[in-house]
């Protein structure tokens, strides 16, 4: 589970980045809190527009975001990313200390930010090929998700208990200071170790060559397509927790903070269940989907507090295993030379859907109730997954017969792969059937010494 971590430069910036992502998820609950309750009157459009201005830079630059990080120094790229996302929360906290903070000022922290981070989104996704073999490539996508979502565990709780003790502004600033962490583990890597990606050709048309690479991989074509669904209406878990929290239950921002570390207790589960398989799988893709659909629609009916946040742990666990799989299977199967600029294209359909999705969620919110938000992201969680079962019919030949006579059974086929399933039998894993074939032998051996 763990392998990725006997890589020297990997432990270090796995160690750097889980500081960092603590302080993100704090600046992140303190942003949306300030924006809700001081800022305004518990708007959740609001949220969805701090949202949008933070993500949609990322679907904007996508040729330029991605060429870059295909074209330079990743780690030096890094540096001047991580340290420019540090000074804007330094800037933010500094305002909100000083007592003269305004919605539109969040607004343009919020823009800026969205800058910074739409380069370096794919840097970071791509750096990871980088620090590790491709043997242990899976892997490491997959702790870096656990790191992001342990961090969540702790950031929002952590945030919404020094919110009411020391105010939102001295939030802003732990978060700056968080990124020294990951800036130092920049440094400390042996550069001698790094992996050296081939370098993507120069010249005219290279902005487009990432995006005719993708067009003939009906692969990548169909993760897209289901991220975009789901991460336009599914993923907006701020305004879900933030307006359940407020609007539906009439709580204060430690119940708040406490809910988006409940819902990363699944989602570190996900991630580490997906950092045993040695590889991604495409079928848990759309399998995860369904389940985040069906997860989404249990919390959208949860009564309580206790239940809503019971909820969210499946939802959590559904929607990492979708993004680890759904990440994972994009970059492993994208040649090196075009990785940088297909993960841009990958985050910006991931996030980018957010300026899309996250006000119309919010208006949602806003006009029914937070429930109705959250089953609209039911909703497009079960059309995700059965876009993809439609795709898996069409390109992978995915067939289901049902047989009546004699002893009735399924049969499914996959790609050339045939398998019966007996309706009135359980059926056997392959490791059972190799058990029951040993002890069918060892009996036969003492029958014939008796």
């Amino acid at each position: 589970m763990f392998r990725s971590l006997s890589d020297y430069n990997y432990r270090v910036w796995f160690g750097g980045a889980i500081v960092s992502n603590v302080g993100t998820w704090m600046q992140r609950t303190a942003q949306d809190w300030i924006v809700l309750t001081i800022l305004t009157d518990k708007d959740a459009v609001a949220v969805g527009v701090v949202m949008a201005l933070q993500l949609g830079p990322q679907l904007l630059l996508v040729p330029w975001t991605g060429l870059v990080a295909d074209r330079v120094d990743r780690r030096k790229l890094l540096m001047a990313t991580q340290g420019a996302m540090g000074l804007l929360g330094l800037g933010l906290g500094l305002i909100v200390l000083a007592g003269g903070a305004q919605l539109w000022q969040v607004y343009i922290f919020a823009l800026l930010l969205g800058i910074a981070s739409a380069f370096d989104a794919p840097a970071r996704q791509s750096f990871v090929s980088n620090l590790v073999s491709d043997k242990n490539l899976s892997n490491a996508v997959a702790l870096n998700s656990a790191s992001f979502n342990a961090a969540r565990m702790i950031g929002p709780a952590l945030a919404g208990v020094l919110i009411a003790v020391i105010g939102s502004g001295w939030v802003f600033l732990i978060n700056a200071l968080s990124f020294g962490a990951v800036l130092y583990s920049l440094t400390r890597m042996r550069t001698e170790s790094l992996r050296v990606p081939k370098k993507s050709k120069g010249g005219p048309g290279q902005l487009l060559d990432g995006f005719r690479y993708v067009s003939k991989r009906p692969d990548i074509v169909i993760v897209l397509v289901v991220m975009a669904i789901i991460g336009a209406f599914g993923l907006n878990f701020q305004i879900f927790t933030s307006t359940m929290t407020t609007a539906t239950f009439h709580l204060d921002s430690t119940a708040f903070g406490l809910l988006s570390s409940v819902l990363a207790v699944g989602s570190v589960a996900g991630a580490l269940l997906s950092a045993r398989r040695e590889r991604p799988r495409l079928r848990l893709v759309f399998g995860a989907s369904a389940a985040f659909g069906f997860a989404c629609l249990l919390a959208a009916l949860a009564p309580t507090y206790l239940t809503f946040a019971i909820c969210l742990v499946l939802l959590g666990f559904a929607a990492q295993t979708l993004m680890t799989n759904a990440n994972g299977t994009v970059q492993m199967t994208t040649a090196p030379e075009f990785r940088g600029r297909v993960m841009a294209l990958y985050m910006a359909i991931l996030m980018g859907g957010t300026p899309i999705g996250a006000p119309i969620v919010g208006w949602v919110a806003n006009s029914f109730g937070p429930r109705w938000a959250i089953g609209l992201a039911a909703c497009a969680g079960l059309v995700a997954a059965v876009i993809g079962l439609l795709w898996m019919i069409r390109h992978q030949h995915l067939r289901l017969n049902v047989h009546l006579h004699g002893s009735p059974h399924f049969v499914v086929t996959h790609d050339g792969d045939t398998r019966s399933l007996d309706v009135l039998e359980t059926p056997r894993s392959a490791a059972a059937e190799r058990e029951q074939l040993a002890d069918d032998v060892v009996e036969e051996e003492i029958a014939e010494r008796r």
